[in-house]
């Protein structure tokens, strides 16, 4: 039985995972809540987005856990630029000795959009071209064909300058009246970092900038530096209530 082991905060990495089972089977587990090594799978393919030309800390933190027993396909999937995050991502599955087959990249819809927005075109025209790529990928992954990333873009440099500040972005969040307290982002945030205390949202210091809160309040009432902007993004091809569920 394959694995596919995604983290997915606006659903374009569980697309991809979807898409890769369609192909030819899989279990599908969420990463922030699964706690095994992987040793129940014959393969293993991880489904992840690009963070600060790296990695989400959940999807990091797996990779020295896996079994060395099991071969290892990783996807990533970028908004803007890969920025050497595949030679990243290989270099830390080899210094924890992780079997890895290969990292394939595919691009998909930005979703770090605090400060711009991505014209709508462009969004649509992302999309459209994603299934093309995924299947390439799936089929390169069947065939058992090793892809190894230039290297030589990989210093990880960046990543981990930029990383001990991420939870930092909580201190330019606000909430706008527009809340109504449903408890939507209590329930969907990865790392338990936000509460209701006493009638108001309460962002503890866990904050890994993975923006599901952002972009899937119903009410889009969760600012960043009170800017009042509207658009939000959600893969429009998952259902937003599978996103961090097993399937």
């Amino acid at each position: 039985m394959r694995g596919i082991l995604y983290f997915s905060a606006t659903g374009n990495s569980l697309y991809i995972a979807q898409r890769l089972r369609g192909r030819s089977g899989g279990d599908i587990r969420h990463i922030p809540s699964y706690d095994g090594t992987g040793e129940e799978f014959d393969e293993i393919i991880i489904v992840s987005p690009v963070y600060s030309f790296g990695l989400p800390v959940h999807v990091y933190d797996l990779i020295p856990r896996l079994t060395k027993q099991r071969p290892v396909w990783i996807v990533l999937n970028y908004g803007g630029m890969l920025g050497g995050a595949d030679g990243f991502t290989y270099r830390h599955c080899k210094a924890h000795e992780v079997d890895i087959r290969g990292v394939y990249s595919v691009k998909m819809p930005e979703n770090y959009t605090l400060v711009f927005s991505v014209p709508k075109f462009y969004e649509r025209a992302t999309l459209k071209a994603a299934p093309k790529a995924i299947d390439k990928i799936a089929s390169k992954i069947e065939a058992g064909i090793a892809c190894t990333p230039d290297l030589k873009k990989s210093s990880g440099t960046a990543y981990m300058k930029n990383r001990p500040t991420w939870h930092l972005i909580v201190n330019d969040f606000s909430v706008s009246t527009d809340c109504v307290r449903c408890g939507k982002c209590v329930k969907l945030c990865p790392m338990n970092n936000i509460s209701i205390l006493d009638g108001a949202l309460v962002f503890s210091d866990r904050c890994v900038i993975c923006l599901g809160c952002y972009h899937r309040c119903p009410q889009k009432a969760i600012r960043y530096k009170n800017k009042k902007k509207s658009d939000r993004y959600l893969n429009p091809d998952i259902q937003e209530s599978d996103i961090g569920k097993d399937l």
